[in-house]
This record gives C-alpha cells, structure tokens and sequence, in this order.
C-alpha cells in the first residue's frame, strides 16, 4: 500500500483534484543496500579492467558470442567482465575508465555514511572532467594504442586534429588542465608566490639558530616576552570581569596617576561598555590594555586628518556648480496650476454602507460568510478589504466579480486575491462622484517636495489618498500603454511637469518624438532650456519618422560616449561620475564634462514601429539595455500593447510600466502580465507596476493652459545658446562611398542598373526578385548604385530616388564613364 505523506493523513477532506503522492524517499536501509551494490559493482570493474590490460584483446572475439556457454574467456570476472571491460575501456575511455570505479566506490560511500550529495555532485562533475581529457590526452600520444585512450579518446582526438590541428588540440589539452588547477586544486599566482615566501621564511631562522653568540640567545628571550603577551590578552577580553582583578599591582610597576590621563582620554573614543565601567586600578594592572589604546588613538587621528586634507582641498577650490551659466533660473512656482477641486475628499456613508451591504449580501448568497469588511475611499475608487471565514477558499471569491459588479451596479470592479502583505481580500469599487486630482495637490504635497530622488515623477493619488512619486531612475524605463481618450497624454504632461519643477535645466534633458505633432508641440518653448536635438535639426520635437531614427542612433552614440568617460573616470554610473567632476577630480581638457539625465520621450510607439519597423526596434533595445548606468532613460507610450509594437525583447528591458484602460484582457495581459487594466473606470485611471505589485493609482490631471503657462514662464527666462545637442550621427547608407572603382563593381551592375531605371524604383527587394539575387548581393549592388550616383540616398522607409530617367540618358552615362 502506498504510504501517504504528513500533509494528506492530517487533511482527510481535502476535496480538491490533487493526487496522492507517494512517498519516494529512500530509507536509511535502502541508502545502505545500494551503497553497498555500488561499492561491490566498483570492485567488480577494478577486477574486469586489470585483467582486460592483462590478456589484452584475447576475450574480445568472446564478447561477440556472450550466449555461447562453451565459450572460454580469461577475464577474471567471466564473460560479464570481459563485455563491460571492451564496453567501457576498449570502446570507451581507456585508461581513464579507473576513474568509473572511483566514482562508484566513493558514491556507495557516501550513501551509507548519508554525507552531502551537492559534495557528491562536484566529485563526479570533475571526475567525468578529467576522464573527457584524459582520454583525448591519451588518444593523441599514443595513436597506436587505441586501449589507452579508448576509442571515443581516439575519435575525439582525430576529431580535433581534422578542425585545429595537432598545435591546436595540444593547446586546448593544456587549458582544460589549466581550468582543473585553478577551480578544482584553487591554485593561483598568489599562492605560488606566498608557497616561495613562506618557504624563504623558514629557511631563514634555520640559518639563525645556528649561531650561538650571547646576542642571539637575547633576542630569543625578547621574543619569548613578545609571545607572552596575547595570554594577557586574552584573559582581558573575556566578558567575566571578575577575572581580572586576579592581576595585582605588585606585579607590574605602574605609576596609576600617571595613567589616567590616557585612560580618561581613551574612553572618549568608542570602547566596550565592560572596559568603561572597570576601576582605574583594574585597567592599570593590564599593561596590554595601554598599547591597545595608543594604537587606537593613532588611527582615528590619521583617518581624521586624511579627510580635513580632502575637504581643504575642496573649499579651496570650491565644488563644481553645473547651474552657474543659469545662476538666476526660477524654477516654476505653484500658483501655475489649477487647483480643480475643492480640497479632499467627498465621503458618501449612504454609498459606503449600501455598497458594503449588497458585498455582504451577495457573497452570503453563495455560502460565503464574511468575518470583517473595511472601506478605504480614494479619488476615484474605493477599496473594500474584506476577512472571510476559515475555510473559504479565495478562488471562490475571486470568480464571483460579474455577479458582484452586477449587484453594485457598478461599471467594473476589480478584485485583489490576496492584498499583497495583507491577509485580506480587497474590492475596488468605482465611486459614483470621483473627485479630480488636480497637479497642484501633487506637486504641492510634501512627499514631492521633500523627496529624495533623481528623478522624482508624481504620478497622482492611491486609493489611501496618498501622493504617488516615483524615481525614473530607478525604474530605469517606462512603459505607458492604454485605449484612446484614457488619459496617456496627460500621464506623459504629468511625468514632464514634475521633473520641471524638480530639476534645473542643467541636469536634465528631454529628447521628445510626437508623430501626432500636437501634443508636446507647447514645450518647444523651453527648447534651449530642457530639450535635446541634432545638430542639423531645426525643431527640436521630432515629428518626422524619418529623422526618429537618427535620433536614436545619435542617442546610441551618445551613450557609447559616455560609458568612455566612465570608464576612464573608473566609476560605475552617472550619480559617482557627476560626484566626482564637481569635486573636481576629473580633468575637462581629457574631454570629461557634466552629464545631464536625458530622457526620450515617445508618444505613439504603434506609429514608429508600423513605419520604420526594425530599425527603430533595435536602436531602442540597445538603449533600453545598457543606458541606465549612464542617465538616459525612456518613457514609451502607446495606444494598443500588442505583441507585434510591445515585443519581448522590449518588454524585458522596461520593467515600470503603467497600464490606463484598455479593451480587452489580453491587451491587460500584453503590458502588465496580468489581467486588471480592462476594469478600470478611463479618465487617468491607471495601474503602476514595476516588477513587483501592481498599485492603482489616479492620475494628476494637469490641462493644457497650466502646460503653456509652465512653459511661458521658463522660456521667458534666460537660456542657453542653443538646445543641448546630440553627437552627429551619419547612417551607415548615408555616409560611406562603396565600390568607387570601377573595376570592383559586380558584374551584374549594368543590368542592375537598367532594371531601376526602367522601373524608376531604388530598392534593393526590386533586384532581389528580377535578378533572383540574395538579399546581401542586392544590397552592394544598390550601395555601387548610390555610388556611381544612379540612385539617391537612403531615406527610411521609402523607396531611394533614381537619379536618371530613361534608358537614353542611362546609356550616355555608362559612355562617359568608359571615355574617362
């Protein structure tokens, strides 16, 4: 009969379709048979493999005829020996086979004793390591005698010589041993070089004893007072404190007046509460306890001086201030925005009680009795955490939000089974009068103001009426997704707003693509304050797809850039190498400079991707994977998460994402992994996650005129020269001249040539599918095209200009060239 484990003998009504496990843990008796088996099989191998090198190949016609009795063979453990000996060392590892009986000895060993399988594990792992090599080992110096290396020895052997040779093979031998030495054996150049010192040492006092002048034999006697001393010590240290009045001061002669003005100055350094509390006479009787202090002193006073050296040397020259070229900017005040409601929030006990009573009703009606209920009023939502009785299961629950919504009238609620850190269920219910949150009450409240970030966001209110702020640094990426009308774009105004009242125009700088060329057109007013741009660029606001993909790789660039100049400032992120040019320990000759944070901001990511495609996706997966360390961080918006806009490689690499409503489950499933966006209630409702739990948070609403009146009152403040520009980026099909010569053009040119022009066409899948050419091939021939000046320049998505109209004109061209 199959036993049955603790947890389902104590839980007989269990009703659920879990199966019965079986218990399938071995016994101590069982662990010990097979020990046992193992060990026994071990020397059963040992005597097969000797006798297999002492007859040779005799037995190996036998092998072949195992079911024929009458025949004879010499291994010492009969015809089952003979097969395993040419199975495993003949057809196998050959010598290195021993170390099949080691494994085995060793692992029936360890089964009997019950010692540490992981050490077990790591036995076998480097065993069958050195079995491996020691096979190719013996295959390649001893070609001719295939039993010591065994045939797989063998076959690796001339495997290996066939691809990288003799030198080769011999060079990949010597780093397999070379990677046993140093994680098997942990050899190391450190511990060669301290066996050479400590043998030098020991070699040195031999040579000293022998001499036997008055002078050594003294210093052997100071040496024995130095050795002396740690007894004292220790006996100090112990925490019985009634050990150490045992020392009497007619032992040492100390003057106690003359120590206690070391020890009053060593209690104002940090010392044991014991050693504080003891008598004078007590610590004076402990020679050992004085040095003890002075070495102390000595080291405090040294880490003391060190750092009033550092900050002399500061003060001397002053931090570096990246805000003096606008020493005078005001940041926006407050007065800017709107203040949209009255102040609070509107609780309505009617709704709260009939709410909280159609709950309790409702799930009464299913058997589900509720222990407590507690009602949390936000702006919008209120939060009911409910206790049920024991034995109520949550999935019970949880499959009851139809029937709930439809007794609450509600637009859509959402259940939380369990509330993370809660043992409770909540039931987020729509308010019917929601009250607004405007941007004023959170940029107003103190967690904003006082908060203690890089990059703070506030993003609205919680459900407890709590403000809501983020660190974007921290995230390091946004990922916003949600329907039309949803409140994107006012989220999108929110993020930038706190980060203007928080962040002078010197530390941070936005790089903003709006493909629909009207929503974040109000902030080119602070463009030579905040915005980022080419070089050859006039808007700063990209709204052409086209230059979009320019800017990415001028984006790329700029963070290649700065990972150099981290890498020689010998710092790890933009925080420690900002510290460290403001201490004024970088040198800007060797081109260091302030960086600012720069944030890419994206409005429809949909629009970019179903023009551009690929190579906008891979420019924004470089920067979304490295760029953290180096302060530029991505906030991406869109209208609908599918799969084919949001992908996996995007999606990995933006981990704060923020989820408004949107259509159906699985768009909720595209952007957050999870269900929950399709019930929210629209107009900045929204979901924060960031790996984590996944918050519900109502967005600030901030209009348009307080975003004009935000950016007024900075533009109008002195700015700087021009907009922070970016490293110039030319494309790789823009920028290089291939095939100049002539003589190196393909020899399917010409025709090339004729077919674009017939057709007025440049496209690369043109020549592909009338030349019947791979796609590499057709794009050289299109690169000598742009060359010799036939086709224009790539332009995105579109199709290249044909510089030539007409055959006639293309004929003239070829005979101008074979005249020159």
């Amino acid at each position: 009969m199959a036993k049955t484990t603790k947890k389902e003998t104590l839980d007989p009504n269990n009703n659920s379709k879990t199966k019965v496990f079986k218990s399938w843990e071995m016994s101590k008796q069982h662990k010990t048979i097979l020990g046992c088996l193992l060990i026994l099989f071990s020397i059963a191998l040992l005597v097969a493999f000797v006798s297999f090198y002492v007859y040779g190949q005799e037995d190996q016609s036998a092998v072949l005829e195992l079911s024929n009795r009458t025949e004879i063979v010499k291994n010492w453990l009969g015809k089952f020996g003979a097969y395993l000996a040419n199975l495993i060392v003949y057809q196998g590892f050959g010598l290195a086979s021993f170390l099949f009986v080691r494994l085995l000895f060793l692992s029936g060993i360890f089964l009997i004793l019950g010692l540490s399988a992981r050490k077990l594990k790591n036995i076998w792992f480097w065993d069958l390591f050195v079995m491996i090599n020691l096979s190719v080992l013996l295959g390649f110096f001893a070609t001719s005698l295939p039993e010591l290396g065994g045939i797989i020895g063998y076959e690796l052997n001339l495997f290996l010589q066939d691809y990288i040779g003799k030198t080769g093979t011999l060079l990949l031998l010597i780093f397999g041993l070379v990677i046993y030495v140093i994680f098997k054996m942990k050899l190391s150049p450190e511990k060669i070089q301290s066996f050479f010192e400590n043998n030098k040492k020991e070699i040195t006092p031999v040579e000293d004893n022998s001499i036997t002048d008055n002078s050594s034999i003294s210093d052997s006697a100071y040496n024995l007072e130095e050795f002396a001393v740690p007894e004292e010590e220790e006996i100090i240290e112990e925490p019985v404190v009634e050990k150490i009045p045992e020392f009497k001061l007619s032992q040492f002669e100390i003057n106690k007046e003359a120590l206690k003005p070391t020890i009053n100055h060593a209690s104002e350094i940090n010392l044991d509460p014991i050693s504080k509390s003891l008598p004078v006479e007590k610590v004076a009787a402990v020679p050992v306890t004085i040095n003890e202090d002075f070495v102390i002193e000595a080291a405090s006073e040294e880490e003391v001086v060190e750092e009033n050296l550092a900050a002399r040397l500061v003060s001397d020259f002053g931090l570096f201030d990246p805000t003096l070229d606008l020493s005078n900017y005001k940041f926006p005040t407050i007065e800017l925005l709107k203040e949209y409601s009255t102040g609070g929030i509107t609780i309505n006990q009617e709704e709260l009680e009939e709410n909280k009573n159609r709950i309790v009703d409702t799930l009464r009606n299913y058997k589900i009795e509720i222990a407590q209920i507690k009602a949390t009023v936000g702006p919008s939502v209120t939060l009911y955490e409910i206790v049920p009785e024991a034995g109520i299961r949550i999935s019970k629950i949880k499959s009851l939000e139809d029937d709930i919504a439809l007794s609450l009238s509600a637009l859509g609620i959402r259940i939380i089974a369990p509330i993370p850190g809660k043992g409770t269920i909540g039931i987020e219910v729509p308010n019917k009068t929601p009250t607004m949150v405007s941007m004023k009450s959170v940029i107003g409240s103190a967690k904003f103001q006082e908060a203690e970030m890089e990059l703070p966001v506030a993003l609205g209110k919680t459900i407890s009426n709590e403000t809501f702020v983020v660190d974007l640094a921290k995230m390091p990426h946004l990922l916003m997704a949600g329907a039309t009308g949803q409140g994107k774009s006012v989220g999108l105004n929110a993020v930038l707003t706190s980060l203007l009242y928080k962040k002078h125009p010197a530390e941070v700088k936005f790089v903003l693509v709006d493909p629909k060329k009207v929503e974040l057109t109000l902030f080119n007013k602070i463009e030579r304050h905040y915005l980022a741009k080419l070089p050859d660029v006039e808007d700063a606001i990209i709204t052409d797809n086209a230059k979009v993909i320019n800017t990415l790789n001028s984006l790329c660039v700029e963070m290649d850039n700065r990972y150099s100049l981290l890498k020689d400032a010998m710092v790890r992120n933009i925080k420690e190498y900002n510290e460290k040019f403001k201490s004024r320990k970088l040198n800007p000759e060797n081109g260091h400079r302030f960086l600012p944070y720069i944030i890419l901001v994206v409005d429809e990511f949909a629009d970019l991707i179903m023009t551009a495609g690929k190579e906008v996706e891979v420019p924004i997966a470089r920067l979304a994977q490295l760029a953290r360390a180096i302060g530029i961080h991505l906030i991406i918006a869109t209208q609908r998460p599918s799969v084919n806009v949001i992908t996996g490689l995007i999606k990995a690499n933006f981990p704060a994402r923020i989820a408004f409503r949107v259509t159906s489950k699985i768009d909720s499933r595209t952007i957050l992994d999870t269900q929950g966006a399709d019930q929210l209630i629209g107009r900045g409702d929204l979901l924060y996650t960031n790996g984590n739990d996944v918050v519900r948070v109502q967005c600030a609403f901030i209009d348009t005129p307080e975003v004009e009146k935000i950016t007024d009152f900075i533009g109008s403040q002195k700015a700087y020269a021009t907009a922070y520009l970016l490293p110039e980026y030319v494309g790789e099909e823009n920028g290089i001249n291939l095939d100049i010569d002539i003589s190196e053009r393909d020899a399917l040119f010409r025709e090339a040539a004729e077919i674009i022009v017939n057709a007025q066409q440049g496209s690369a899948s043109l020549l592909q599918r009338k030349l019947k050419l791979g796609y590499n091939r057709a794009g050289r021939l299109i690169d000598q095209l742009e060359a010799a000046g036939i086709v224009g320049p790539f332009e995105g998505s579109k199709a290249r200009a044909v510089n030539i109209l007409d055959m006639h004109a293309l004929d003239q061209f070829f005979n101008n060239e074979e005249n020159n």
